[in-house]
């Protein structure tokens, strides 16, 4: 009959040896099911939807005479002639660097406001974590209501 190190093939401890409390810790957290809830809160976004993409108004820069300020990605001057898009933050990018940036993530790249995606798992996210924050400021009124 196979001894219990043998049989989980693991090897005892020597005299002098000291487990790995890290290890065990990382064991204790995979088997009981809360690894997968440490990183929750932290779940990147995916790219935007290909229809938000597509619906960004473009503007045109005509004359010299309007403030052209630049494009925040490659940091170049917005010229003459040349179309932009134009975010519903109100930030302009060139076409050639936000549409790669949106393939990537959802989010304009100087504020992190958020267009719509494809992903239904992270819009049901989206909403929970708002959903998470009207509930925190409705119990906040009920709270300072209760002793006012």
């Amino acid at each position: 009959m196979a001894g219990y190190f043998e049989e989980m093939g693991w090897t005892p401890l020597g005299n002098a040896e000291a487990p790995n409390h890290l290890i065990q810790m990382a064991r204790f957290l995979r088997d009981s099911g809360m690894w997968d809830l440490l990183g929750e809160q932290e779940r990147l976004p995916p790219p935007a939807s290909k229809e938000a993409v597509q619906s960004l108004e473009e503007v045109e820069f005509k004359g010299d005479n309007e403030k052209k300020g630049q494009c925040p990605v490659c940091l170049k001057e917005f010229e003459k002639g040349i179309t932009a898009k134009l975010m519903p933050c109100k930030h302009t990018f060139h076409k050639e660097c936000i549409e790669p940036w949106l393939e990537k993530t959802n989010s304009c790249p100087l504020c992190r406001h958020e267009l719509p995606t494809d992903d239904e798992d992270y819009e049901d996210f989206k909403k929970e974590k708002k959903r998470r924050v009207e509930r925190k400021k409705d119990l906040e009124v009920l709270h300072d209501s209760m002793f006012t």
